[in-house]
Protein backbone atom coordinates (compact mmCIF):
# COMPACT_ATOMS: atom_id res chain seq x y z
CA UNK A 1 0.00 0.00 0.00
CA UNK A 2 0.87 3.85 -0.52
CA UNK A 3 0.26 6.22 2.33
CA UNK A 4 0.54 5.85 6.04
CA UNK A 5 -2.43 5.44 8.47
CA UNK A 6 -1.61 8.92 9.98
CA UNK A 7 -2.08 9.57 6.40
CA UNK A 8 -5.34 7.47 5.76
CA UNK A 9 -7.46 6.91 9.12
CA UNK A 10 -9.44 5.08 7.15
CA UNK A 11 -7.31 2.19 5.87
CA UNK A 12 -7.14 0.07 9.15
CA UNK A 13 -11.20 0.08 9.00
CA UNK A 14 -11.00 -0.98 5.00
CA UNK A 15 -8.61 -3.54 5.88
CA UNK A 16 -10.99 -5.23 8.48
CA UNK A 17 -13.61 -5.28 6.14
CA UNK A 18 -11.50 -6.53 3.34
CA UNK A 19 -10.97 -9.22 5.78
CA UNK A 20 -14.19 -9.87 6.77
CA UNK A 21 -15.08 -9.77 2.77
CA UNK A 22 -12.16 -12.26 2.37
CA UNK A 23 -13.44 -14.63 4.79
CA UNK A 24 -16.99 -14.65 3.59
CA UNK A 25 -15.52 -15.72 0.07
CA UNK A 26 -13.57 -18.52 1.29
CA UNK A 27 -16.70 -19.94 3.04
CA UNK A 28 -18.79 -19.18 -0.26
CA UNK A 29 -15.68 -21.14 -2.23
CA UNK A 30 -16.03 -24.18 -0.04
CA UNK A 31 -19.77 -24.11 -0.11
CA UNK A 32 -19.70 -24.33 -4.39
CA UNK A 33 -17.01 -27.09 -4.20
CA UNK A 34 -19.33 -29.49 -2.40
CA UNK A 35 -21.56 -28.40 -5.12
CA UNK A 36 -18.98 -29.16 -8.17
CA UNK A 37 -18.01 -32.26 -6.01
CA UNK A 38 -21.52 -33.27 -6.65
CA UNK A 39 -21.73 -32.88 -10.55
CA UNK A 40 -18.55 -34.62 -10.76
CA UNK A 41 -19.84 -37.51 -8.85
CA UNK A 42 -22.81 -37.53 -10.68
CA UNK A 43 -21.02 -37.72 -14.43
CA UNK A 44 -18.54 -40.32 -13.07
CA UNK A 45 -19.69 -42.70 -10.51
CA UNK A 46 -23.11 -41.94 -9.15
CA UNK A 47 -25.55 -44.56 -9.44
CA UNK A 48 -28.09 -44.13 -12.45
CA UNK A 49 -31.44 -44.12 -9.82
CA UNK A 50 -29.36 -41.46 -7.65
CA UNK A 51 -29.98 -38.49 -10.52
CA UNK A 52 -33.28 -37.05 -9.10
CA UNK A 53 -32.05 -37.15 -5.42
CA UNK A 54 -28.86 -35.73 -6.71
CA UNK A 55 -30.53 -32.82 -8.39
CA UNK A 56 -32.50 -32.14 -5.27
CA UNK A 57 -29.30 -31.61 -3.58
CA UNK A 58 -27.46 -29.29 -5.82
CA UNK A 59 -30.46 -27.40 -6.16
CA UNK A 60 -30.36 -27.05 -2.89
CA UNK A 61 -26.89 -26.00 -2.33
CA UNK A 62 -27.20 -24.02 -5.42
CA UNK A 63 -29.57 -21.69 -3.74
CA UNK A 64 -27.87 -21.57 -0.15
CA UNK A 65 -25.02 -20.13 -2.17
CA UNK A 66 -26.91 -17.77 -4.01
CA UNK A 67 -28.90 -16.71 -0.72
CA UNK A 68 -25.42 -16.37 0.82
CA UNK A 69 -23.72 -14.10 -1.95
CA UNK A 70 -26.70 -11.99 -2.34
CA UNK A 71 -27.37 -11.37 1.47
CA UNK A 72 -28.52 -7.93 2.86
CA UNK A 73 -25.07 -8.53 5.05
CA UNK A 74 -22.95 -9.84 1.96
CA UNK A 75 -24.40 -6.47 -0.07
CA UNK A 76 -23.35 -4.03 2.90
CA UNK A 77 -20.13 -5.21 3.27
CA UNK A 78 -19.20 -5.09 -1.02
CA UNK A 79 -21.12 -1.81 -1.00
CA UNK A 80 -19.43 -0.25 1.56
CA UNK A 81 -15.53 -1.40 -0.18
CA UNK A 82 -16.87 -0.71 -3.43
CA UNK A 83 -18.22 2.90 -2.68
CA UNK A 84 -14.68 3.60 -0.58
CA UNK A 85 -12.99 2.51 -3.65
CA UNK A 86 -14.59 5.21 -5.86
CA UNK A 87 -17.13 4.23 -8.68
CA UNK A 88 -15.45 6.20 -10.84
CA UNK A 89 -11.83 3.68 -10.35
CA UNK A 90 -14.35 0.66 -10.22
CA UNK A 91 -17.08 0.03 -12.69
CA UNK A 92 -17.38 -3.62 -13.73
CA UNK A 93 -16.29 -3.77 -17.44
CA UNK A 94 -12.84 -5.26 -18.80
CA UNK A 95 -11.78 -2.06 -19.88
CA UNK A 96 -11.15 -1.25 -16.10
CA UNK A 97 -9.56 -4.25 -15.25
CA UNK A 98 -5.98 -3.73 -15.29
CA UNK A 99 -4.64 -3.12 -18.99
CA UNK A 100 -6.31 -0.46 -20.22
CA UNK A 101 -4.75 2.42 -19.24
CA UNK A 102 -3.09 0.75 -16.67
CA UNK A 103 0.66 -0.61 -16.52
CA UNK A 104 0.49 -4.44 -16.72
CA UNK A 105 3.18 -4.58 -14.32
CA UNK A 106 1.70 -2.68 -11.48
CA UNK A 107 1.81 0.49 -11.84
CA UNK A 108 -2.07 1.84 -11.47
CA UNK A 109 -2.68 5.62 -13.02
CA UNK A 110 -4.01 6.93 -9.60
CA UNK A 111 -3.76 4.31 -7.12
CA UNK A 112 -5.60 4.71 -4.46
CA UNK A 113 -3.47 4.97 -0.74
CA UNK A 114 -6.00 2.72 0.89
CA UNK A 115 -6.36 -0.15 -1.17
CA UNK A 116 -3.43 -2.15 -2.19
CA UNK A 117 -3.93 -3.65 -6.20
CA UNK A 118 -5.00 -6.67 -5.25
CA UNK A 119 -7.77 -5.55 -3.24
CA UNK A 120 -8.54 -3.35 -5.67
CA UNK A 121 -8.92 -6.46 -7.77
CA UNK A 122 -10.62 -8.48 -5.67
CA UNK A 123 -13.53 -5.69 -4.47
CA UNK A 124 -13.96 -5.08 -8.34
CA UNK A 125 -14.55 -8.49 -9.74
CA UNK A 126 -16.64 -9.51 -6.20
CA UNK A 127 -18.61 -6.44 -7.14
CA UNK A 128 -19.07 -6.98 -10.77
CA UNK A 129 -20.22 -10.63 -9.63
CA UNK A 130 -22.35 -9.59 -6.89
CA UNK A 131 -24.41 -6.99 -9.12
CA UNK A 132 -25.05 -9.87 -11.44
CA UNK A 133 -26.06 -12.60 -9.16
CA UNK A 134 -28.31 -10.42 -7.57
CA UNK A 135 -30.54 -9.94 -10.38
CA UNK A 136 -31.47 -14.05 -10.27
CA UNK A 137 -34.50 -14.74 -7.65
CA UNK A 138 -33.35 -17.68 -5.83
CA UNK A 139 -36.23 -19.74 -6.50
CA UNK A 140 -34.79 -19.05 -9.82
CA UNK A 141 -31.49 -20.16 -9.33
CA UNK A 142 -33.01 -23.30 -7.43
CA UNK A 143 -35.23 -24.13 -10.59
CA UNK A 144 -32.12 -23.35 -12.82
CA UNK A 145 -29.75 -25.97 -10.51
CA UNK A 146 -32.66 -28.99 -10.27
CA UNK A 147 -33.84 -28.76 -14.22
CA UNK A 148 -30.32 -28.91 -14.81
CA UNK A 149 -28.66 -31.67 -12.96
CA UNK A 150 -31.80 -33.65 -13.88
CA UNK A 151 -31.34 -33.23 -17.11
CA UNK A 152 -28.39 -35.00 -17.46
CA UNK A 153 -29.75 -38.90 -17.31
CA UNK A 154 -32.47 -37.80 -20.21
CA UNK A 155 -29.61 -36.65 -22.08
CA UNK A 156 -27.05 -39.70 -21.60
CA UNK A 157 -29.96 -42.06 -22.46
CA UNK A 158 -31.15 -40.21 -25.97
CA UNK A 159 -27.53 -40.30 -26.77
CA UNK A 160 -27.22 -43.65 -26.36
CA UNK A 161 -30.57 -44.34 -28.59
CA UNK A 162 -29.62 -41.45 -30.58
CA UNK A 163 -33.22 -40.03 -29.89
CA UNK A 164 -33.34 -36.50 -29.88
CA UNK A 165 -36.74 -36.41 -28.72
CA UNK A 166 -36.33 -38.25 -25.31
CA UNK A 167 -33.97 -35.02 -24.63
CA UNK A 168 -35.68 -32.08 -26.38
CA UNK A 169 -38.50 -31.47 -23.49
CA UNK A 170 -35.59 -31.20 -21.09
CA UNK A 171 -33.92 -29.49 -23.68
CA UNK A 172 -37.11 -26.52 -24.15
CA UNK A 173 -37.37 -26.27 -20.24
CA UNK A 174 -33.20 -25.29 -20.02
CA UNK A 175 -33.95 -23.00 -22.91
CA UNK A 176 -36.64 -21.39 -21.58
CA UNK A 177 -34.38 -20.93 -18.40
CA UNK A 178 -31.95 -19.38 -20.35
CA UNK A 179 -34.40 -16.87 -21.99
CA UNK A 180 -35.29 -15.60 -18.62
CA UNK A 181 -31.90 -15.91 -17.45
CA UNK A 182 -31.63 -12.96 -20.48
CA UNK A 183 -34.32 -10.95 -18.88
CA UNK A 184 -33.08 -11.14 -15.48
CA UNK A 185 -29.01 -9.83 -16.49
CA UNK A 186 -30.66 -7.55 -19.40
CA UNK A 187 -28.94 -6.69 -22.19
CA UNK A 188 -28.44 -5.16 -25.50
CA UNK A 189 -29.20 -6.50 -29.14
CA UNK A 190 -29.58 -9.64 -27.99
CA UNK A 191 -30.47 -11.75 -25.12
CA UNK A 192 -27.70 -14.07 -26.28
CA UNK A 193 -25.26 -11.21 -25.41
CA UNK A 194 -26.41 -12.03 -21.17
CA UNK A 195 -25.74 -15.28 -21.70
CA UNK A 196 -22.10 -14.84 -23.48
CA UNK A 197 -20.96 -12.50 -21.01
CA UNK A 198 -21.39 -15.10 -18.10
CA UNK A 199 -18.51 -17.01 -19.68
CA UNK A 200 -16.21 -14.33 -21.26
CA UNK A 201 -17.10 -11.15 -19.80
CA UNK A 202 -17.77 -8.03 -21.40
CA UNK A 203 -17.71 -10.11 -24.77
CA UNK A 204 -20.97 -9.73 -26.94
CA UNK A 205 -21.91 -11.01 -30.60
CA UNK A 206 -20.65 -7.54 -32.06
CA UNK A 207 -17.21 -9.27 -31.29
CA UNK A 208 -17.73 -12.51 -32.14
CA UNK A 209 -19.61 -12.19 -35.29
CA UNK A 210 -16.31 -10.57 -37.41
CA UNK A 211 -13.90 -12.82 -35.83
CA UNK A 212 -16.29 -15.97 -36.41
CA UNK A 213 -16.74 -14.48 -40.19
CA UNK A 214 -13.19 -14.12 -40.46
CA UNK A 215 -12.06 -17.19 -39.29
CA UNK A 216 -15.09 -19.34 -41.00
CA UNK A 217 -14.03 -17.33 -44.48
CA UNK A 218 -9.80 -18.56 -44.05
CA UNK A 219 -10.87 -22.18 -43.18
CA UNK A 220 -14.00 -23.30 -45.55
CA UNK A 221 -12.01 -23.15 -48.98
CA UNK A 222 -8.61 -24.19 -46.75
CA UNK A 223 -9.93 -27.59 -45.88
CA UNK A 224 -11.64 -28.21 -49.37
CA UNK A 225 -8.25 -28.27 -50.54
CA UNK A 226 -6.55 -29.63 -48.08
CA UNK A 227 -8.73 -32.88 -47.47
CA UNK A 228 -6.69 -35.90 -46.69
CA UNK A 229 -9.46 -38.81 -46.67
CA UNK A 230 -10.50 -41.43 -44.09
CA UNK A 231 -7.49 -43.98 -44.30
CA UNK A 232 -8.64 -46.28 -41.46
CA UNK A 233 -4.83 -46.89 -40.50
CA UNK A 234 -5.02 -46.82 -36.77
CA UNK A 235 -8.22 -48.94 -36.66
CA UNK A 236 -7.94 -51.43 -33.87
CA UNK A 237 -9.72 -53.59 -30.88
CA UNK A 238 -7.95 -51.07 -27.77
CA UNK A 239 -8.39 -52.29 -24.37
CA UNK A 240 -9.83 -49.77 -22.45
CA UNK A 241 -7.99 -50.62 -19.13
CA UNK A 242 -4.28 -50.21 -21.57
CA UNK A 243 -5.69 -46.89 -22.45
CA UNK A 244 -6.15 -45.52 -19.22
CA UNK A 245 -2.57 -47.29 -18.21
CA UNK A 246 -1.38 -45.25 -21.03
CA UNK A 247 -2.80 -42.16 -20.67
CA UNK A 248 -1.56 -42.51 -17.12
CA UNK A 249 1.86 -42.48 -18.21
CA UNK A 250 1.58 -39.70 -20.78
CA UNK A 251 -0.10 -37.74 -18.23
CA UNK A 252 2.75 -38.46 -15.72
CA UNK A 253 5.35 -37.64 -18.97
CA UNK A 254 3.58 -34.37 -19.00
CA UNK A 255 3.88 -33.06 -15.23
CA UNK A 256 0.21 -33.75 -14.60
CA UNK A 257 0.70 -34.55 -10.29
CA UNK A 258 -1.62 -38.08 -9.33
CA UNK A 259 -0.92 -36.34 -5.89
CA UNK A 260 -3.20 -33.31 -6.99
CA UNK A 261 -5.40 -35.20 -9.24
CA UNK A 262 -6.72 -37.70 -10.60
CA UNK A 263 -8.06 -39.56 -14.09
CA UNK A 264 -11.73 -41.20 -14.39
CA UNK A 265 -14.00 -42.40 -17.47
CA UNK A 266 -17.17 -40.32 -17.70
CA UNK A 267 -19.51 -40.10 -20.87
CA UNK A 268 -17.83 -36.17 -21.68
CA UNK A 269 -15.02 -35.61 -20.76
CA UNK A 270 -14.64 -32.17 -18.49
CA UNK A 271 -12.25 -31.27 -15.80
CA UNK A 272 -13.37 -29.90 -12.40
CA UNK A 273 -10.92 -27.98 -9.93
CA UNK A 274 -11.50 -27.69 -6.72
CA UNK A 275 -8.59 -25.88 -5.25
CA UNK A 276 -4.56 -26.44 -5.98
CA UNK A 277 -4.46 -29.70 -5.07
CA UNK A 278 -7.45 -31.52 -5.88
CA UNK A 279 -8.01 -31.16 -9.56
CA UNK A 280 -10.03 -33.94 -11.41
CA UNK A 281 -9.80 -34.74 -15.15
CA UNK A 282 -11.81 -37.51 -17.24
CA UNK A 283 -11.97 -39.34 -20.17
CA UNK A 284 -13.51 -41.64 -22.66
CA UNK A 285 -12.80 -44.97 -23.81
CA UNK A 286 -13.43 -46.23 -27.27
CA UNK A 287 -12.22 -49.20 -27.97
CA UNK A 288 -12.30 -48.11 -31.69
CA UNK A 289 -10.36 -45.30 -31.78
CA UNK A 290 -7.41 -45.37 -28.89
CA UNK A 291 -6.78 -41.43 -29.75
CA UNK A 292 -10.02 -40.17 -28.15
CA UNK A 293 -8.89 -41.22 -24.83
CA UNK A 294 -5.52 -39.94 -25.59
CA UNK A 295 -6.43 -36.70 -27.41
CA UNK A 296 -9.21 -35.95 -24.11
CA UNK A 297 -6.83 -36.58 -21.53
CA UNK A 298 -4.15 -34.08 -22.93
CA UNK A 299 -6.97 -31.53 -23.23
CA UNK A 300 -8.31 -32.12 -20.06
CA UNK A 301 -4.44 -31.70 -18.57
CA UNK A 302 -4.05 -28.07 -20.10
CA UNK A 303 -7.33 -27.12 -18.22
CA UNK A 304 -5.81 -28.84 -14.93
CA UNK A 305 -2.62 -27.35 -15.32
CA UNK A 306 -4.59 -23.98 -15.31
CA UNK A 307 -6.02 -24.68 -12.42
CA UNK A 308 -3.26 -26.08 -10.50
CA UNK A 309 -1.24 -23.14 -11.34
CA UNK A 310 -3.25 -20.42 -9.77
CA UNK A 311 -2.40 -18.71 -6.39
CA UNK A 312 -3.41 -21.10 -3.27
CA UNK A 313 -2.45 -17.81 -1.76
CA UNK A 314 -5.71 -16.08 -3.13
CA UNK A 315 -8.16 -18.95 -2.96
CA UNK A 316 -11.72 -17.83 -2.69
CA UNK A 317 -11.28 -14.77 -4.34
CA UNK A 318 -10.98 -13.28 -7.80
CA UNK A 319 -6.98 -13.79 -7.49
CA UNK A 320 -7.63 -17.19 -7.26
CA UNK A 321 -9.81 -17.74 -10.18
CA UNK A 322 -9.15 -18.63 -14.08
CA UNK A 323 -9.92 -15.30 -16.06
CA UNK A 324 -12.46 -16.59 -19.00
CA UNK A 325 -13.25 -19.64 -20.53
CA UNK A 326 -11.70 -18.61 -23.57
CA UNK A 327 -8.59 -18.19 -21.49
CA UNK A 328 -8.79 -21.27 -19.70
CA UNK A 329 -9.74 -23.18 -22.98
CA UNK A 330 -6.28 -21.83 -24.58
CA UNK A 331 -4.65 -24.20 -22.12
CA UNK A 332 -6.60 -27.04 -23.06
CA UNK A 333 -6.34 -26.07 -26.99
CA UNK A 334 -2.42 -25.59 -26.75
CA UNK A 335 -1.27 -28.76 -25.06
CA UNK A 336 -3.77 -30.77 -26.71
CA UNK A 337 -2.86 -29.57 -30.77
CA UNK A 338 0.15 -27.42 -30.48
CA UNK A 339 1.84 -29.92 -28.20
CA UNK A 340 0.13 -33.19 -27.88
CA UNK A 341 0.00 -33.45 -31.97
CA UNK A 342 3.54 -31.94 -32.15
CA UNK A 343 6.00 -34.19 -33.80
CA UNK A 344 8.30 -33.66 -30.71
CA UNK A 345 5.80 -34.64 -28.68
CA UNK A 346 5.03 -38.30 -30.72
CA UNK A 347 9.03 -38.59 -30.94
CA UNK A 348 8.67 -39.25 -27.04
CA UNK A 349 6.26 -40.80 -26.52
CA UNK A 350 5.15 -43.25 -30.35
CA UNK A 351 7.62 -45.83 -28.71
CA UNK A 352 5.11 -46.28 -25.83
CA UNK A 353 2.44 -46.20 -28.12
CA UNK A 354 3.94 -49.18 -30.05
CA UNK A 355 4.65 -51.12 -26.83
CA UNK A 356 1.05 -50.36 -25.64
CA UNK A 357 -0.56 -50.97 -28.75
CA UNK A 358 1.41 -52.98 -30.95
CA UNK A 359 -1.40 -53.54 -33.28
CA UNK A 360 -1.64 -51.37 -35.19
CA UNK A 361 1.72 -49.43 -34.31
CA UNK A 362 4.20 -51.83 -34.11
CA UNK A 363 4.00 -51.92 -37.87
CA UNK A 364 3.39 -48.49 -38.65
CA UNK A 365 6.35 -46.23 -39.75
CA UNK A 366 6.56 -42.98 -37.73
CA UNK A 367 6.18 -40.37 -40.40
CA UNK A 368 3.50 -42.24 -41.43
CA UNK A 369 1.94 -42.37 -38.31
CA UNK A 370 2.56 -38.74 -37.54
CA UNK A 371 1.04 -37.61 -40.62
CA UNK A 372 -2.08 -39.75 -40.20
CA UNK A 373 -2.72 -38.57 -37.20
CA UNK A 374 -2.68 -34.71 -38.77
CA UNK A 375 -4.48 -35.77 -41.55
CA UNK A 376 -7.20 -32.54 -42.30
CA UNK A 377 -10.67 -34.72 -42.66
CA UNK A 378 -14.24 -32.83 -41.77
CA UNK A 379 -16.20 -35.93 -39.32
CA UNK A 380 -19.12 -35.68 -37.18
CA UNK A 381 -17.76 -35.33 -34.15
CA UNK A 382 -16.19 -32.29 -32.42
CA UNK A 383 -13.83 -33.45 -29.84
CA UNK A 384 -12.39 -36.05 -32.30
CA UNK A 385 -11.88 -33.80 -35.08
CA UNK A 386 -8.75 -32.22 -36.28
CA UNK A 387 -7.24 -29.06 -35.15
CA UNK A 388 -7.87 -27.46 -38.73
CA UNK A 389 -12.11 -28.22 -38.95
CA UNK A 390 -12.49 -27.96 -35.37
CA UNK A 391 -13.61 -24.46 -35.24
CA UNK A 392 -15.83 -25.09 -37.71
CA UNK A 393 -18.12 -27.18 -35.27
CA UNK A 394 -17.94 -24.29 -32.95
CA UNK A 395 -19.35 -21.90 -35.58
CA UNK A 396 -22.12 -24.45 -36.36
CA UNK A 397 -22.86 -24.13 -32.60
CA UNK A 398 -22.66 -20.71 -31.85
CA UNK A 399 -25.14 -19.79 -35.02
CA UNK A 400 -27.27 -22.54 -33.71
CA UNK A 401 -27.34 -21.21 -30.04
CA UNK A 402 -28.02 -17.34 -31.02
CA UNK A 403 -30.94 -18.78 -33.31
CA UNK A 404 -32.52 -20.97 -30.27
CA UNK A 405 -32.24 -18.12 -28.14
CA UNK A 406 -33.17 -15.50 -30.16
CA UNK A 407 -36.63 -17.72 -30.99
CA UNK A 408 -35.97 -17.91 -34.96
CA UNK A 409 -34.97 -21.91 -34.84
CA UNK A 410 -37.57 -24.10 -32.65
CA UNK A 411 -36.19 -26.98 -30.64
CA UNK A 412 -38.31 -29.71 -32.55
CA UNK A 413 -36.07 -27.95 -35.88
CA UNK A 414 -32.62 -28.20 -34.14
CA UNK A 415 -31.46 -31.44 -35.77
CA UNK A 416 -32.47 -30.76 -38.84
CA UNK A 417 -30.34 -27.33 -39.03
CA UNK A 418 -27.87 -29.28 -37.53
CA UNK A 419 -27.69 -31.89 -39.98
CA UNK A 420 -27.87 -28.96 -42.92
CA UNK A 421 -25.33 -26.41 -41.08
CA UNK A 422 -22.59 -29.72 -40.91
CA UNK A 423 -23.50 -30.17 -44.80
CA UNK A 424 -22.71 -26.76 -45.63
CA UNK A 425 -19.54 -26.19 -43.85
CA UNK A 426 -18.26 -30.14 -43.57
CA UNK A 427 -19.48 -30.80 -46.50
CA UNK A 428 -20.86 -34.63 -44.97
CA UNK A 429 -24.08 -36.05 -43.90
CA UNK A 430 -25.23 -36.30 -40.36
CA UNK A 431 -26.29 -40.33 -40.21
CA UNK A 432 -27.84 -39.82 -36.98
CA UNK A 433 -29.01 -37.71 -33.57
CA UNK A 434 -26.16 -39.11 -31.41
CA UNK A 435 -23.75 -38.10 -34.25
CA UNK A 436 -24.82 -34.67 -34.32
CA UNK A 437 -26.66 -32.19 -32.58
CA UNK A 438 -26.52 -34.54 -29.20
CA UNK A 439 -23.04 -35.58 -29.36
CA UNK A 440 -22.10 -31.98 -26.54
CA UNK A 441 -23.29 -32.47 -22.82
CA UNK A 442 -23.40 -28.59 -22.73
CA UNK A 443 -27.00 -27.82 -23.83
CA UNK A 444 -28.15 -30.44 -20.80
CA UNK A 445 -26.00 -28.48 -18.41
CA UNK A 446 -27.58 -25.01 -19.47
CA UNK A 447 -24.14 -23.70 -21.14
CA UNK A 448 -25.76 -21.47 -23.49
CA UNK A 449 -22.89 -19.01 -24.63
CA UNK A 450 -19.96 -21.39 -23.99
CA UNK A 451 -19.18 -23.29 -27.20
CA UNK A 452 -18.16 -19.62 -29.06
CA UNK A 453 -14.76 -19.72 -26.10
CA UNK A 454 -13.68 -22.86 -27.92
CA UNK A 455 -12.59 -21.05 -30.73
CA UNK A 456 -11.24 -18.04 -28.82
CA UNK A 457 -9.47 -20.86 -27.12
CA UNK A 458 -8.05 -22.01 -30.35
CA UNK A 459 -7.14 -18.29 -31.66
CA UNK A 460 -5.51 -17.45 -28.78
CA UNK A 461 -3.34 -21.20 -28.18
CA UNK A 462 -1.64 -20.47 -31.36
CA UNK A 463 -0.92 -17.22 -30.50
CA UNK A 464 0.39 -18.24 -26.96
CA UNK A 465 2.64 -21.03 -28.52
CA UNK A 466 3.89 -18.73 -31.16
CA UNK A 467 5.03 -16.36 -27.95
CA UNK A 468 6.40 -19.52 -26.08
CA UNK A 469 8.28 -21.00 -29.05
CA UNK A 470 9.69 -17.49 -29.06
CA UNK A 471 10.87 -17.62 -25.36
CA UNK A 472 12.15 -20.61 -24.98
CA UNK A 473 15.32 -21.87 -26.41
CA UNK A 474 14.71 -24.96 -27.55
CA UNK A 475 11.29 -25.56 -26.85
CA UNK A 476 10.67 -28.46 -29.49
CA UNK A 477 13.82 -30.42 -28.19
CA UNK A 478 13.16 -29.91 -24.54
CA UNK A 479 9.83 -31.66 -25.42
CA UNK A 480 11.17 -34.69 -27.49
CA UNK A 481 13.78 -35.23 -24.41
CA UNK A 482 10.61 -35.60 -21.67
CA UNK A 483 11.06 -31.90 -20.61
CA UNK A 484 7.86 -29.89 -20.00
CA UNK A 485 9.16 -27.94 -17.51
CA UNK A 486 10.15 -24.87 -19.08
CA UNK A 487 6.37 -24.74 -21.22
CA UNK A 488 4.87 -25.37 -17.73
CA UNK A 489 6.07 -22.54 -16.08
CA UNK A 490 5.87 -20.03 -19.34
CA UNK A 491 1.95 -20.43 -19.21
CA UNK A 492 2.21 -20.34 -15.25
CA UNK A 493 3.78 -17.26 -14.80
CA UNK A 494 2.17 -15.51 -17.97
CA UNK A 495 -1.25 -16.55 -17.38
CA UNK A 496 -1.96 -18.70 -14.26
CA UNK A 497 -0.81 -16.99 -11.28
CA UNK A 498 -2.96 -14.08 -12.47
CA UNK A 499 -6.19 -14.91 -11.47
CA UNK A 500 -8.92 -11.88 -13.04
CA UNK A 501 -6.23 -9.08 -12.00
CA UNK A 502 -6.34 -8.71 -15.64
CA UNK A 503 -8.58 -8.01 -18.50
CA UNK A 504 -8.21 -10.81 -21.51
CA UNK A 505 -6.44 -8.44 -23.69
CA UNK A 506 -4.31 -6.94 -21.29
CA UNK A 507 -3.36 -10.92 -20.20
CA UNK A 508 -2.78 -11.43 -23.94
CA UNK A 509 -0.79 -8.85 -24.32
CA UNK A 510 1.62 -8.84 -21.90
CA UNK A 511 2.19 -12.70 -22.59
CA UNK A 512 2.83 -11.96 -26.21
CA UNK A 513 3.12 -8.83 -26.54
CA UNK A 514 -0.28 -7.78 -28.68
CA UNK A 515 -3.95 -8.25 -28.42
CA UNK A 516 -6.03 -11.46 -29.91
CA UNK A 517 -4.74 -12.03 -33.74
CA UNK A 518 -6.45 -14.71 -35.32
CA UNK A 519 -2.95 -14.37 -37.91
CA UNK A 520 -1.50 -16.32 -35.97
CA UNK A 521 -3.88 -19.29 -35.88
CA UNK A 522 -4.14 -19.12 -39.83
CA UNK A 523 -0.28 -18.79 -39.78
CA UNK A 524 0.27 -21.63 -37.59
CA UNK A 525 -2.37 -24.01 -39.68
CA UNK A 526 -0.65 -23.23 -43.19
CA UNK A 527 2.58 -23.80 -42.15
CA UNK A 528 1.67 -27.54 -40.59
CA UNK A 529 -1.11 -27.92 -43.45
CA UNK A 530 -0.41 -25.75 -46.09
CA UNK A 531 1.92 -27.60 -48.63
CA UNK A 532 -0.37 -29.97 -48.92
CA UNK A 533 -0.27 -32.46 -46.09
CA UNK A 534 1.37 -32.37 -42.61
CA UNK A 535 4.49 -30.74 -42.24
CA UNK A 536 7.34 -33.00 -42.43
Amino acid sequence: MTGSDSQQPDQPIMQKRYQELREKLIELTHLSSATALLHWDLETYMPKDGAARRGQTISVLSALCHEKFTSPEFEKLITELHEKMGSEKMGSGSAEKMGSGTDFAGAKTEPDPIFSEEMACVVREVWRDFTREKKLPKAFVAEFAQVTSDAHAPWVEARAKSDFSIFSPWLKKIIELNRQKAEYYGYEVSPYNALLDGFEQDTTIEDFDPIFEEVKGFLVPFIAKMWSGTDPIFAGDFDPAAQEAFCKEMLAHMGFSFDRGRLDQTTHPFTQGFHAGDVRITTRYDRDNVFFSIGSSIHEAGHAFYDLGLSAEHFGTPLGESLSLGIHESQSRLWENHVGKGKSFWTLMYPRLQKAFPKPFADIPFEQFYRHLNRVTPSLIRTESDEVTYNLHIIIRYEIEREIIEGTVAVDDIPAVWNQKVKTYLGIDVPDDARGCLQDVHWSCGYFGYFPTYCLGNLYAAQLYAAAERDILNLEEEIAQGSFDHLREWLRTRIHVHGRKYAQDALIMNATGEKLNPRHFAEYVQKKFGSGGTES
